[in-house]
């Protein structure tokens, strides 16, 4: 048993940290443009400065800049930096992680639509509401600005980004993200596997309580979330517990929280902390009955809380081996190599800790034009302001166009699904459980994707090609429960279900489309 429960604990950080890091990565950039572009008083200026405009603001931007709660650490950091009220940058750091043009695409479509939107409009309800009484309470929570020298256009310019990566993937940002994955292990390490499945339905008055208890150590990247309330939502699990899920689960961690009382002491933190869950428990009690869905079963049972349980049942010699493959198979390229740059640019830090003492890479940077120096006759210098609005407009851009390579058309996507539906079905029949979840989760998703690139490419999606996506989805469901149970005769019956279900969600979508 303490074999499955170390090596569980490995596994379920390891994933977190593969989902968290893209959008780690975006958050440091995101802290080096406000730190050595914007600066503090463009920063400031940015949004807002302090009051409800800076509240409305800081959720505004929040939710177009594609950061998670872990991404949202270093952005954060230099939000205070750079001397901006308490309220605004906890605003930011609580709406930040909920959506972004990805994750509100997915809800949108697969979700219930006014739900999410419900969801979007209730989160900005939490932030107004929490941010003014705290602001109220504690009118003075800015510290002075720490301004730096600016960076000398040019190469010193790009360094200089560089460098402030490095530094915050190697300083307390670093720590405090370790922290937020810590929770991920900590759930990992006391929740029995499969624990939750029944745990949450709407039925259940409890489940926004029992939720809160989970989601707050617990890390959910945005797009995982999406994936959770969608299947909350096809369970007949309680919406009440769903938001909780992604105010709490997606919008905080550990280190966010950590960083809080850091910075504000344990009263103004306890107090921010407490109207918060104040505000999301009651916001989710009042909207668990008339947003359930008229008519929706209850399933009893969902998988949707599995990746906060332990992954292994009982321990092995062959769990190391297990650990390692399954990470393998989950891993992503995108977020493989995001991993590895955010390893490179630790390396960066500490070798700049380290040669700090005999080369001032600070200095280097700040150091003046000469006098003498005369730009080029084509060079057009441009300010550090106006080059890191213009990056950060871009990457809000990159997010949305991002959407259209990671939701590919039908023809792409059913590529993909041909692949996961042989694998999927290969392992159903040799009742081969692991490689079947795991290549079931695959082809599902993929049917998602599937709907989203269409509502993205025609800006509709009707019942009909909805009715056959989630006839494919509840076929699969069925079938990975009948290999679980090992009924062989039940798994030949169902593969030939979901062979024809595809069929029919191909014809539907490449042949029947106007």
């Amino acid at each position: 048993m303490g074999s499955a429960i170390v090596w569980s604990v490995v596994l379920r950080v390891a994933q977190a940290a593969l989902q968290a890091a893209p959008f780690i990565l975006a958050g440091v950039f995101i802290a080096a443009i406000f730190r050595r572009f914007l600066g503090p008083e463009n920063t400031r200026r940015l949004f807002g400065g302090g009051g409800g405009r800076g509240l409305l603001i800081g959720w505004l931007i929040g939710m177009l800049l594609p950061v998670c709660s872990l991404g949202v650490i270093p952005v954060v950091r230099e939000m205070r930096r750079a001397g901006l009220p308490g309220g605004t940058i906890l605003a930011f750091a609580l709406a930040a992680p909920l959506f972004n043009p990805l994750s509100l695409m997915y809800g949108l479509t697969l979700s219930e639509p006014f739900t999410i939107l419900a969801f979007a409009t209730c989160s900005l309800v939490v932030v107004t509401v929490v941010g003014a009484i705290w602001d109220w309470l504690f009118p003075q929570t800015s510290q002075p600005a720490e301004p730096l020298p600016p960076v000398r256009y040019g190469v010193r310019r790009i360094v200089s980004l560089v460098t402030a990566m490095g530094r915050d993937c190697s300083d307390a940002s670093a720590g405090l993200m370790l922290l937020g994955l810590a929770g991920v292990g900590l759930l990992a390490s006391v929740l029995p596997p499969n624990s939750l499945q029944g745990s949450m339905n709407h039925d259940n008055l409890l489940a926004p309580l029992m939720m809160s208890a989970i989601a707050l150590p617990a890390y959910a990247s945005p797009m995982m979330a999406m994936s959770q309330l969608g299947m909350m939502f096809q369970h007949g699990n309680s919406v009440g517990a769903a938001f909780v899920l992604l105010s709490l689960g997606a919008g905080m961690n550990l280190g966010l929280v950590a960083w809080m009382f850091a910075c504000y002491g344990w009263r103004r933190g306890g107090a921010w902390l407490g109207l918060l869950l104040l505000v999301v428990l009651g916001l989710s009690y009042g909207i668990d009955r008339p947003l359930f869905p008229h008519g929706q079963e209850i399933a009893d049972h969902t998988h949707a809380f599995d990746v906060y349980c332990r992954a292994w049942h009982s321990g092995g010699p062959e769990l190391a081996q297990m650990t390692l493959e399954r990470l393998r198979q989950d891993a992503q390229f995108f977020e493989v190599k995001s991993l590895q740059l955010l390893g490179f640019l630790c390396g960066v830090g500490l070798l700049l800790r380290a040669i700090g003492p005999w080369l001032d890479v600070e200095a280097w940077l700040q150091q003046p034009a000469p006098c003498d120096h005369r730009p080029g006759r084509f060079d057009v210098v441009v300010s550090p302001a106006v080059v890191g609005g213009t990056i950060l407009l871009g990457l809000v851009a990159f997010s949305l166009v991002g959407c259209y390579a990671y939701y590919p058309p039908a023809d792409e996507a059913f590529e993909e699904i041909y692949v996961a539906q042989g694998e999927a079905l290969t392992a159903a029949l040799g009742l081969n459980f692991e490689q079947a979840h795991r290549w079931i989760d695959i082809y599902d998703g993929w049917t998602r994707k599937l709907e989203v690139g269409q509502f993205l490419r025609r800006g509709t999606l009707s019942p009909y090609h909805q009715a056959r996506a989630k006839l494919v989805r509840s076929k699969l469901e069925l079938l990975e429960h009948e290999v679980q149970d090992g009924d062989r005769e039940e798994v030949r019956r169902l593969v030939s279900e979901v062979s024809r279900a595809n069929a029919r969600l191909k014809r539907a979508f490449l042949e029947e489309l106007p």
